[in-house]
């Protein structure tokens, strides 16, 4: 039965030429217009060429809240035809004009905070606050790229020979095709399309599977921003059906650049297609994070690191702390304060008041994580918090705690994307840094100490595209995010996130006069 709270209102759909108008809503919404269930394509709300739908589901009671059109490669061919039809005129606006467009985007995002995290929370389950924070997060990136858009210097080169002089000119790199994961589906998106549309490029997204209605009332908050028709492409489709439409968009000559986040091994399949037509391409993969405690540590700041890097968002994020050494001095005291912590934490739906910890996405991380921790109890770990499926049954886990992880058991090895933390003992600095470093991924790394020079030791040895040093939450619109390894390739974020989707041209003027 849906909460009280939570009720869908079904009602008829209008169709108008090519645009599908939902009346369908969520109740509570301040904009029920921001409830779309139809794809977004050259400026039209529209239906899948084949009228096939598929369902969007809440993970915390496994009711129906939508159901989206269920495209297919034809339709995401079309989108790129208008995105590259679009892209002809948005690359001839100015700067200034990109950047007005988008922070207009970015004022509607905050004006409609509540009705964006309302909806996040009911498709991918993460606490209302969080919800809350990822809409301010995601517009941050607006924000940025709205002010980097006017700054995409080229240079002046000394020229080689007399009567020459060289320039260095940067351009749009062209259509975009952009595929996003359900966990951030409000920021993993932002991320991408601001960036791109800053640059002058038009984008086609394809949004997870699970949570495409965030993703589509950003696409209704940038049409109603100024985004022309064309610009900003959202592609919508079942798990079923979303590996033809990422063949479609990384074979297609058409779109020029691909950027991806999501699991390592799909980066790999799209990145090898991808190769057919030499396309650029940023991948935002798999993460494995270390999370060490050295015996220096201030402990109470490390505790409260290390639950705001494992359980936001129900630990799952690629940057989560996955692995948690702690060095054998402190060991037991800071697993019986993080267990103590973790002990008070309230499970229960995103859009109830005070859940600190929402449900797992989908059956298949629900068991991922109940089979990390019965492989860890049957290897000789102890759960001291949590540890057992919670009461509230579906994809709600426990929040846990396990003590006495060994370098046999899965979760050292495999991404676990769950709320476990997992605590691994260690006696030296050089010992806790080849650990870390003993795994195909480097997306993110944390430590907590106050010796200075082992936070330069350790920060320069740690393999990874990010470290944060007493720090749980190092994500910020201002700084480069992304991996090394088999994590990925390409910066998001920052100054560095505007030349991803720019290309430098080189012009050499010959034949004046000294």
């Amino acid at each position: 039965m849906l909460l009280p709270y939570h009720r869908v209102s079904f009602g008829r759909t209008v169709q108008r030429g090519h645009s599908h108008i939902s009346l369908r809503t969520i109740s509570g919404l301040q904009r029920a217009d921001l409830f779309r269930d139809s794809a977004y394509i050259g400026g039209k709300w529209t239906v899948a060429e084949s009228g096939a739908k598929h369902n969007v589901v809440d993970p915390a009671n496994l009711e129906i809240v939508a159901a989206v059109p269920n495209m297919s490669s034809n339709d995401a061919n079309v989108a790129i035809k208008h995105a590259q039809k679009a892209q002809a005129e948005w690359k001839r606006t100015t700067a200034r004009q990109r950047a007005n467009i988008l922070r207009r985007w970015f004022d509607l995002l905050h004006a409609n905070r509540d009705d964006l995290a309302t909806i996040m929370t009911t498709e991918c389950g993460k606490p209302l606050a969080e919800a809350r924070g990822e809409v301010a997060y995601g517009a941050s990136f607006i924000q940025w790229f709205a002010e980097e858009a006017p700054r995409a210097y080229g240079d002046i080169i000394p020229q080689h020979a007399v009567g020459r002089r060289l320039l260095a000119i940067k351009q749009p790199i062209g259509v975009v095709g952009a595929i996003t994961p359900w966990n951030f589906p409000i920021a993993m998106v932002t991320r991408k399309v601001a960036p791109a549309l800053a640059a002058g490029c038009s984008i086609v997204l394809k949004p997870a599977p699970e949570t495409p209605l965030s993703a589509l009332a950003l696409a209704r908050l940038a049409e109603e921003a100024g985004v022309p028709p064309g610009v900003f492409n959202v592609v919508t489709a079942s798990k079923e059906n979303t590996p033809e439409i990422g063949k479609e968009l990384t074979t297609n000559s058409i779109v020029r650049k691909i950027t991806f986040t999501g699991s390592t091994q799909v980066g790999k399949i799209l990145a090898a297609q991808a190769a057919s037509t030499v396309k650029r391409v940023s991948l935002e993969l798999g993460g494995n994070a270390a999370f060490i405690v050295f015996d220096d540590a201030d402990l109470d700041a490390a505790v409260e690191g290390c639950i705001a890097s494992k359980y936001r968002n129900t630990g799952q994020t690629c940057v989560s702390a996955n692995r948690i050494y702690v060095q054998a001095g402190i060991y037991d005291e800071f697993a019986e304060r993080l267990a103590k912590r973790i002990r008070r934490m309230n499970v229960g739906h995103g859009l109830q008041a005070g859940v600190d910890v929402g449900p797992l996405i989908s059956k298949e991380g629900w068991e991922k994580v109940s089979r990390h921790v019965s492989d860890a109890l049957s290897k000789g770990a102890v759960a001291i918090a949590g540890g057992k499926p919670h009461a509230l049954g579906n994809h709600f886990y426990e929040p846990t705690v396990l003590t006495g992880l060994q370098k046999n058991m899965a979760l050292i090895h495999e991404e676990t994307f769950g709320p476990v933390a997992g605590l691994y003992k260690f006696e030296t600095e050089a010992e806790v840094v080849e650990l870390a470093n003993d795994t195909p991924f480097g997306l993110a790394g944390y430590f907590f100490s106050r010796d200075v020079g082992r936070i330069f030791r350790v920060a320069e040895s740690l393999e990874v595209g990010m470290v944060g040093v007493n720090e749980g939450m190092i994500s910020t619109e201002c700084a480069p995010f992304g991996g090394v390894k088999e994590s990925g390739m390409g910066r998001e974020g920052s100054k560095y996130g505007l030349e991803d989707y720019l290309e430098i041209k080189y012009i050499c003027m010959g034949g004046i006069q000294e």
